[in-house]
């Protein structure tokens, strides 16, 4: 039986949002924890891989995170595409009729042209461009549009360490090489939410509660700490995935199948919640590169 390695990757960030839903909506939430999907594209990204792509052995790699400072949910306020904006030459020219109808003040107006003329009725940002039958020139379908309201939940200053557990050390060293030197940018769940700091941990002999276990909590400036035990020692939540029928185990979907465009797919893996009872003598955060 080959022996397993844990990588250990650090999620850290003034923001973070673990989606559970693809779907664009009013409300688009965040899970309390990164996802094993959100995860692994994250990695598929450092590695430079195509959403097209198959994931390979990055499906089939185990995973596991720690909740060392959960973090605070926090509510953002959005409303999109309303109101009226000043024109620019390019609105002009992706639609005819808007040049027409300017036309006038145009060739009245004294000082810029542009960047001081808007219309009525005429959302300033086109979407749905197409060609006019009767004309063949660019237009937009859409001229107007009523404001969306949207809220979007993040987690502020949390911090996480994520496992990943696989046979091969080297593939998971090529995973931390790659964390340390991306080939596309990284986010930590979604794009307004960059990582800060080391991603790639300690790369460990053993399983994912065994890798959590030898490594100390990741250092708690500004962040807000682990409720303390009764005996002073720090015990935090961790989620370890499980094969199917574990006592305790709990389904979840968010094993990531595809993530191409136009066919993302996931399938339901499951996971098993745990206290991690830390070492006394703990692996210190430290990277696996030199």
């Amino acid at each position: 039986m080959s022996t397993s390695h844990v990588l250990l990757i650090r999620l850290a960030g003034p923001l973070q949002s673990w989606g559970t839903s693809s779907h664009f909506g009013p409300r688009r939430d965040t899970h309390s924890r990164p996802t094993k999907s959100g995860v692994i594209g994250l990695c598929a990204a450092a590695l430079g891989r195509d959403r097209s792509e198959e994931l390979g052995e990055l499906a089939r790699i185990c995973f596991g995170v720690r909740a060392d400072h959960p973090g605070t949910p926090v509510r953002d306020y959005h409303t999109v595409g309303h109101g009226t904006y000043p024109l620019r030459p390019r609105d002009l020219i992706t639609d005819h009729r808007r040049a027409k109808a300017l036309a006038a003040s145009l060739e009245t107006a004294i000082g810029p042209a542009f960047g001081h003329h808007d219309l009525p009725d005429w959302y300033g940002a086109p979407k749905y461009i197409e060609s006019d039958p009767a004309s063949g020139a660019l237009v937009s379908k859409q001229l107007a549009r009523k404001a969306m309201v949207t809220e979007r939940w993040y987690l502020a200053d949390a911090a996480f360490v994520a496992a990943l557990q696989h046979p091969d050390p080297d593939w998971l060293t090529e995973i931390a090489t790659a964390l340390e030197a991306p080939r596309q940018l990284l986010w930590l769940g979604r794009k307004s939410c960059p990582p800060t700091g080391t991603l790639a941990g300690p790369l460990l002999e053993g399983t994912i509660e065994e890798a959590f276990a030898r490594t100390a909590l990741l250092p708690t400036e500004g962040m807000d700490t682990q409720e303390p035990a009764p005996d002073g020692v720090p015990r935090p939540w961790a989620w370890i995935e499980a094969p199917p029928g574990t006592p305790g185990a709990t389904r979840v979907n968010d094993q990531p199948v595809s993530f191409d465009s136009e066919a993302r797919t996931h399938a339901p893996r499951y996971e098993k919640r745990t206290r991690i009872n830390l070492a006394e003598a703990d692996t210190p955060w430290e990277g696996v590169l030199p």
